[in-house]
């Protein structure tokens, strides 16, 4: 899909692309194309004489290599979280910076680009140019981590619930440790996306192209980054707490078990002894001469068994 807009007070208005139209000419402020057929991208890079990369090749990249500046134009290659449930991913977007045009190419739809296209088509805002729609999807990424990191805070708080104030059985541990991981999944893919747009505002920094107003939204930005920093580190915190509980949960009930094998082993030791002694059968053992030679022998083994179990009982080690 190719979706381009023009600028008026402030609102996107989109424009109908024709297969012949020069894009150039039209004077778009933002170019986003996702999931776009090769023609789409051969006839934005006819229009305005650059080369687009599939963003998700640039990847094994270094961080180093992914922003860079290049006959005018500004390159940057930024990721973006899509999903927070069972399948929450990265999607690798790339922009250019063209003069007074941003182009984007992902393989995804996402959901901060779709946000900013219906609200800028909607109502009126602050946006006056190209970098501003720019540093808007990075700040509105920043609000969608800060509402991930908050469905993962009550993700955990659910698990807390469940871990501390009940006994933990085996099949409520393996899915308590599930959430456990995924929460991590989760957080660790915000902090590196966060990261991510962090590199990529100090980079418009440097890059000498923004006006007063928009560094002191990329300086609020990167205020907010560094907040959601420490929420982070607090996350992964109580993350190694939780785990940490789950297996002790699970070492305990694997140590009931062992107990359990050790307390009757022990009571069967004293009658496996009469047991083996009564078995071998010589001359003296009054089991060949008294009637109740055997009866008397099982008995004894019964005893045996039951006063040590008692003894157990009484302790507390069989509960």
């Amino acid at each position: 899909m190719l979706y381009a807009f023009t600028l008026k007070n402030g609102r996107l208005n989109r424009l109908t692309i024709e297969a012949d139209t020069d894009l150039a000419e039209l004077s778009p402020v933002w170019i986003d194309m996702h999931g776009a057929t090769d023609a789409e991208v051969a006839h934005v890079e006819q229009s305005f004489h650059l080369s687009l990369q599939n963003p998700e090749h640039l990847r094994d990249l270094e961080a180093s290599a992914r922003f860079y500046e290049d006959a005018g134009r500004l390159h940057l290659r930024s990721d973006f979280l899509l999903g927070t449930e069972s399948h929450a991913h990265s999607v690798a977007v790339a922009f250019v910076l063209a003069e007074n045009t941003l182009i984007s190419l992902h393989e995804e739809d996402l959901p901060v680009f779709r946000l900013l296209r219906l609200r800028m088509q909607s109502e009126s805002g602050a946006i006056e140019n190209s970098r501003d729609v720019l540093i808007d999807l990075f700040g509105m990424d920043i609000e969608f981590s800060a509402d991930a990191l908050e469905e993962v805070y009550a993700d955990l708080g659910r698990v807390s619930r469940s871990v501390l104030n009940d006994t933990l059985s085996d099949a409520q541990a393996r899915e308590a440790l599930a959430e456990i991981a995924h929460a991590e999944h989760v957080n660790g893919r915000i902090r590196r996306n966060v990261m991510d747009i962090r590199r990529a505002l100090s980079f418009l920094l440097r890059a000498k192209s923004l006006s007063g107003m928009q560094i002191d939204a990329v300086r609020q930005i990167q205020q907010d980054i560094d907040s959601l920093d420490g929420h982070t580190a607090f996350l992964f915190d109580k993350i190694n707490f939780l785990m940490d509980a789950v297996i002790g949960f699970i070492n305990i009930n694997q140590n009931k078990i062992v107990r359990l094998f050790s307390v009757v082993s022990v009571a069967l030791l004293p009658p496996t002894l009469i047991a083996s002694i009564y078995g071998m059968n010589f001359e003296v053992m009054p089991e060949l001469h008294w009637r109740l030679g055997y009866p008397f022998a099982l008995v004894l083994m019964a005893l045996t068994v039951c006063v040590p179990l008692l003894i157990f009982w009484r302790k507390g080690w069989l509960r």
